[in-house]
């Protein structure tokens, strides 16, 4: 291990110690979205169901990216459990809004741990981080403007469902993304 990675402290800098956290926090809102997606498929919202499950494998895989940059870097990944998550929900729009501020809390969180890698001098790990910095962009994006498509649509979920299938179609994986632990799934 390099010198920015040992600290009296915890055994770990800083920045290791946040992405160990964000590990966590990746894989809940993994199950988050996962939830989202089966309240959605439960009320024969297919296209809704479909954008949260992607999403759901899309933060399973932010976080094994994040494993594979502690292995590489020798790090042993203590790996978190996952927090409660929400499940009760009365109307599509509290999702929506859920995801949306679950994205811009996990933009919080990356930018705390762009900011610990560059306080520590940990270049490498700096660089990882600014994939995440600008994929968070497109995430925020995209939510706020789901939740302006719901908005709009004022209860009229088939036509949400009708933009999302023109709009969101599946995509392919992401390029340049970070390599995973393990297979990826998107």
């Amino acid at each position: 291990m390099n010198a920015t990675t040992r600290t009296s402290e915890h055994g770990l800098s800083k920045f290791h110690r946040l992405l160990l956290e964000q590990v966590g926090h990746e894989f809940t809102a993994s199950h988050q979205y996962f939830a989202l997606a089966a309240w959605f498929d439960d009320r024969d919202l297919p296209g809704l169901a479909r954008v949260f499950y992607r999403q759901s494998l899309e933060e399973r895989d932010h976080a094994t990216m994040m494993v594979r940059y502690l292995l590489d870097n020798g790090v042993s990944p203590d790996i978190p459990g996952v927090d409660g998550i929400q499940t009760d929900f009365t109307e599509p729009r509290e999702l929506v809004a859920l995801a949306l501020s679950q994205e811009q809390q996990v933009t919080a969180q990356i930018r705390g741990l762009a900011g610990a890698a560059r306080e520590e001098q940990d270049y490498t790990g700096e660089q990882f981080v600014n994939w995440f910095l600008q994929e968070q962009v497109e995430e925020v994006s995209t939510m706020s403007t789901l939740l302006n498509v719901v908005d709009r649509g004022n209860g009229n979920m088939f036509d949400v469902e009708t933009w999302v299938n023109r709009e969101l179609p599946d995509s392919a994986a992401d390029s340049g993304a970070p390599e995973t632990a393990g297979p990826a799934v998107g």
